[in-house]
């Protein structure tokens, strides 16, 4: 302890050591101290220097410092005052008042290279990720806030050590669930630096339940109103999700999008809202963006935005899009991510355009997102979000694109309210360049890759002013753009004339039948103008370039070769070609074509669209070869594209049949298995009725058992009984019924006759029938087994009216057996009275047996009744199933006609097809021909096949 208090600036009479003789006496003080208390001592000591004296610190004691952690584990508090030493010379966290004008880069410097120092030797690392493990805090925080510090310096080298480190990840995942926030919290900010630029790491983090750990710590703290905690967590999400596939799908399969919607439910009273929350609110937006990226592979982006509309975020987000008092940032980025939730899904697209802004009256939201779009006072970047989710709203949906068309038509136009399509003419022709050129992208999404609608556009008629008649859009659009107005403007209307005429030669007729239009675009691009006018030159050669490629020749004036001799002429070949390049050379054009979103620095820097990079790349090449073509090479162009189409438009009809054929056979499938189920429930019918007449066979013969012992005990007490008259009349009802069931029994064995005889007729025509193609086996060999199944039903229902049969005989005997009983009664009719009494017992008994024989014989009647009605509507199948068969029969010989037709069409097609073209490579035209690449193949193989037989 004198050594220390020397050292710490004690009293002394000599000069002041210095920091780094300092240093180097308490770094000796660690290495060869025996007693732990001296080294604790001088580690503490050394933490008290090492932001001061970082360099000489991190020098001289990074050694002895590892050395403790290694050795002194046992000693919770020399284990902390290491980490934290370690802590301070690795890290560049410097306190305010260190930090000055020329230190940054030197201190950059310093962490990085301390950083390497430590981790040159893995088992540093590894002795760290062991140390986070310890429950105590003075050891755990220290290592937590250290091993964060080395993921900045050096990330890459950090995470490779860590993830090769038995459960190097997994232990850290144990911080999310620590019960001090602190330790929790710096665990966010550690996983945060592990979790960039890693996909092995993320997947590690992710499948380590971080989702569900991440998303309790911000429902604990509040969601949006929540602090700097949920921020943490939010970016560490980001970093799991982004460019992430497997981790977004895992997080959708997990329902962890359901658990988002309360992040966004916002209260009425959206005044005075705190920087935290516009940042948390800011960066959940970017989180569900991330999830329905553009940049995903479709199908997973797909499956989110649905999970979106069910669970109801996607309304929860339109209700923030309709709020008052929502910051201008949180509602740019509210834009942007309804913009890509609803992109390219029908179902979100469809619930987006039935959203009703709150005034009064009602406004749909488009409309209302359109004027903010067209007014210039509106921030720039709202803008530009408005327009992106006007673009995103008609990505792929044919009907938004019809409705926004529609509002133009002079047919649905309200003049009591604004329209969509009033307010992008009014953009269009605003003095406000921004605006111009915002309604004109909007318009070409309108028209992108939907023909009809391009037609119907040029329908629309405008009045520009008050005593003149009206004009057409397209002609409006022309007259702006040869007046000269500003280059985004004309840039903006270009493309949008460009999307209209691409692949609409009725648009390119309307576009030619003005004489003014050509001359327009020859003048523009045979002049030579500055830098900024060859953007503008570069547009009207595709503009040329398009009206030229899909020209009909309608117009005299205007043929194909007219319009290719003015511009050999006025332009030049090679000139012309030379402007069109100039739009796929341009910075601005490169920067456009990256992404969908529309996103400009500045104002001026807003030319090019998205979608309109992609036309240009398809028409740049086609438009070049059109430009060198011959009038006679056009010609047989033409010719083939005729034929082609003919031939595409007999295999669409013939595939239309054949669809209808396979819809057919298919309710024909449907019906079979219909009846086939309705069998089946007759067969389990049947089944119950059988184990009801058993049931009732059992009762019978009791019965009869116990008749028998009481005739017999009558018979040995007295040897005569008396029948009267109603007993008489009993037995001759028995005897009427047992005729009529010998009656019913004959009539059945009739109906059985004959449906043996249907089955053998089916049995026959099935084996004359045994030698048809393999297309039909399958059906007749189901009808086989249905027939096969119902004699089988036949051969049940026969057998138990044989039984029933049987059953009738032994009523006969027993009829028999009582009319004897009847004729030995006869004479002993005058007995004494001594046996009346048991004559009157007799009869009470007897009456009461023969009620029950005529109850059971009644029931015995009812099931005949209901087995007689199953074998009629089995009758009936069997002839439905028949007259179905020959229906099916007939049915495949059709098909089968129909087939040998196709196929002889398609057979000449070929051949007419391979005519064409040889007739394209003898003009030297580059034909793909399959056909001979195949057999050019097999040639080979059989040349190799030659060879090896030679061999």
């Amino acid at each position: 302890m004198n050594f220390l208090r020397g050292v710490m600036g004690g009293p002394s009479a000599g000069p002041q050591p210095s920091g780094a003789e300092t240093i180097q006496k308490l770094c000796d003080r660690v290495a060869s101290s025996t007693l732990l208390d001296d080294r604790r001592d001088a580690v503490r000591a050394l933490k008290s220097l090492s932001k001061k004296y970082r360099l000489e610190v991190g020098i001289q004691a990074m050694e002895h410092l590892i050395h403790v952690l290694q050795t002194d584990r046992s000693d919770s508090e020399i284990i902390g005052y290491a980490l934290d030493t370690l802590y301070n010379v690795i890290s560049n966290d410097l306190e305010e008042e260190e930090q000055e004008e020329n230190l940054p880069k030197q201190v950059d410097d310093l962490g990085s290279q301390f950083t390497e120092i430590f981790i040159k030797q893995q088992e540093n690392v590894t002795l760290l990720l062991t140390l986070v493990e310890e429950f105590d805090f003075h050891v755990r925080w220290p290592g937590v806030k250290l091993l964060t510090s080395l993921l900045k310096q050096q990330g890459p080298q950090v995470q490779q050590i860590i993830l090769v480190s038995p459960m190097g990840v997994s232990r850290l995942m144990d911080l999310l669930a620590d019960s001090r926030e602190v330790i929790r919290n710096d665990g966010v900010l550690l996983l945060q630096q592990l979790t960039k630029s890693n996909a092995a790491i993320q997947k590690i983090v992710a499948f380590e339940n971080a989702f569900e750990r991440l998303l309790d710590i911000i429902t604990e703290e509040g969601n949006s109103d929540g602090g700097i905690v949920v921020e943490d967590c939010l970016l560490l999400l980001q970093n799991l999700l982004k460019n992430n596939n497997s981790n977004q799908n895992f997080f959708k399969e997990g329902s962890y999008i359901q658990r988002m919607k309360p992040w966004f439910e916002v209260g009425d009273d959206n005044c005075g809202w705190s920087a935290q929350k516009v940042t948390n609110l800011h960066l959940m937006l970017q989180l569900v963006r991330v999830l329905v990226s553009p940049t995903n592979p479709p199908g997973a982006t797909s499956s989110c935005q649905k999970a979106m509309f069910h669970c109801g975020l996607l309304q929860q987000l339109c209700t923030i899009l309709m709020a008052t008092g929502v910051p201008a940032d949180i509602l740019t980025e509210t834009i942007n991510t309804v913009s890509e939730v609803i992109r390219g899904c029908q179902m979100n697209q469809d619930y987006f355009a039935s959203v009703n802004a709150p005034s009064n009256p009602p406004r749909p939201a488009i409309v209302v997102l359109l004027m903010s779009m067209v007014n210039e006072r509106q921030p720039f970047v709202l803008r530009c979000a408005v327009l992106y989710c006007f673009q995103c709203f008609l990505y792929k949906n044919q009907k938004g694109q019809g409705e926004i068309v529609s509002t133009l038509l002079p047919s649905t136009i309200d003049g009591n309210s604004v329209s969509a399509g009033q307010l992008l003419c009014g953009g269009l022709f605003s003095t406000d360049s921004l605006s111009n050129w915002c309604a004109a992208v909007a318009l070409a999404h309108a028209l992108q890759e939907n023909a009809t609608l391009k037609e119907q556009l040029l329908r629309v008629q405008l009045a520009t002013s008050i005593g003149n008649p009206p004009v057409s859009l397209l002609q409006q659009c022309t007259n702006i753009l040869s007046q000269g107005s500003k280059v985004q403007t004309r840039v903006g209307l270009l493309m949008l004339l460009c999307t209209w005429l691409s692949n609409c030669s009725i648009a390119v007729t309307h576009f030619l039948h003005n004489p003014a239009n050509i001359p327009f675009l020859t003048g523009q691009i045979a002049e030579n103008l500055g830098e900024e006018e060859q953007l503008v030159q570069g547009l009207c050669a595709l503009l040329l370039g398009i009206s030229i490629y899909y020209n009909d020749n309608s117009l005299e004036n205007y043929r194909k070769e007219k319009l290719k001799q003015l511009i050999e002429k006025r332009i030049g070949r090679e000139n012309f070609i030379e402007k069109l390049g100039f739009i796929s050379k341009h910075e601005l054009y490169s920067r456009a074509a990256q992404k969908p979103q529309p996103s400009f620095s500045s104002p001026d820097h807003m030319m090019f669209d998205h979608e309109f990079t992609k036309l240009v790349k398809e028409l740049e090449g086609v438009i070049s070869k059109a430009i060198y073509k011959s009038s006679e090479e056009d010609k047989k162009e033409e010719e083939v594209k005729k034929t082609l189409e003919q031939h595409d438009n007999i295999v669409t009809h013939y595939k239309k049949v054949i669809r209808e054929q396979d819809q057919e056979l298919e309710e024909l499938k449907q019906r079979v298995n219909t009846l086939t189920s309705q069998n089946e429930q007759l067969q389990t019918t049947v089944t119950q009725q059988v184990s009801q007449i058993q049931q009732h066979k059992d009762q019978y013969n009791l019965l009869k058992v116990q008749l028998g012992k009481d005739t017999q005990h009558h018979n040995s007490h007295s040897d005569t009984f008396q029948m009267n008259g109603i007993q008489m009349e009993e037995v001759s009802k028995l005897k009427e019924e047992l005729e009529e069931w010998k009656n019913k029994h004959e009539l059945l064995q009739g109906q059985l006759r004959e449906k043996d005889c249907v089955i053998e007729k089916l049995k026959s025509s099935q084996l004359e029938m045994g030698t048809t193609e393999q297309s039909s086996q399958t059906s007749r060999s189901g009808g086989l087994e249905h027939n096969n199944e119902l004699q089988k039903e036949l051969e049940m229902l026969r057998s138990q009216i044989q039984l029933q049969s049987a059953e009738i005989s032994k009523l006969q005997i027993e009829n028999q057996k009582l009319q004897v009983m009847n004729t030995t009664a006869d004479p002993l009719l005058g007995d004494s009275g001594a046996a009346a009494a048991n004559n009157s017992e007799l009869e009470g008994r007897l009456e009461q047996e023969i009620k029950q024989l005529k109850s059971e014989v009644k029931a015995l009647s009812e099931e005949k009744e209901s087995l007689k009605q199953h074998l009629d509507s089995s009758s009936s199948t069997v002839a439905i199933l028949q007259d179905e068969k020959s229906k099916l029969q007939q049915e495949v010989a059709e098909s089968k006609k129909e087939q040998d037709d196709l196929l002889v069409l398609l057979a000449d097609q070929d051949q007419k097809l391979s005519a064409l073209k040889i007739k394209l490579k003898d003009l030297g035209v580059p034909v793909e021909d399959e056909d001979d690449i195949e057999s050019g193949d097999q040639g080979d193989e059989d040349e190799d096949g030659d060879e090896e037989e030679q061999d």
